[in-house]
């Protein structure tokens, strides 16, 4: 049954995407990996968020994200400020290096996903887009509901 083996065809293609675009960057000379790009990439676009903020925009835990900060700051891709409203916390933000970087993979980007992309219509693609966010809706909202509480069976005592 289709079903059956639907969600081990998405995993496949996003695990085999991720490798495909790795090996792209690397060959590119980049030194970045996926998920240092996709943090970056999230800092760039808003540098007032929490580490936990940031673990749910690029679906990692926040301990992996952490690990990823820290690689990023020491390779002075990140620069960490204080907070001027609040001393407790610091504003992260892609510096000047961090911003050439991600200059420098958005070419490749972009050539990752017209490969992955090929012979798929807008039609397919908007098809794709709909089902994808369905599922998602439909995990969103079963993660969110209250688990039923067992039913007694007929001569349970």
């Amino acid at each position: 049954m289709l079903s059956n083996i639907i969600f081990y065809s998405l995993d496949k293609a996003i695990r085999q995407y991720r490798r495909f675009a790795q090996a792209n960057i690397d060959r590119a000379g980049i030194d970045i990996t996926i998920d240092q790009w996709l943090v970056l990439r999230v800092l760039e676009e808003h540098d007032d968020l929490t580490q936990m903020e940031i673990a749910e925009r690029v679906f990692k835990d926040q301990a992996s994200v952490a690990r990823i900060l820290a690689l990023l700051l020491k390779r002075g891709l990140v620069l960490s400020e204080p907070q001027p409203t609040d001393g407790r916390r610091n504003r992260l933000r892609v510096s000047a290096a961090g911003e050439a970087t991600l200059a420098a993979v958005q070419p490749v980007v972009l050539s990752n996903r017209a490969i992955a992309l090929a012979g798929l219509s807008e039609t397919d693609l908007d098809h794709l887009r709909q089902v994808l966010e369905r599922i998602y809706r439909n995990c969103s909202s079963a993660s969110n509901a209250t688990p039923a509480a067992p039913t007694k069976v007929e001569g349970e005592g």
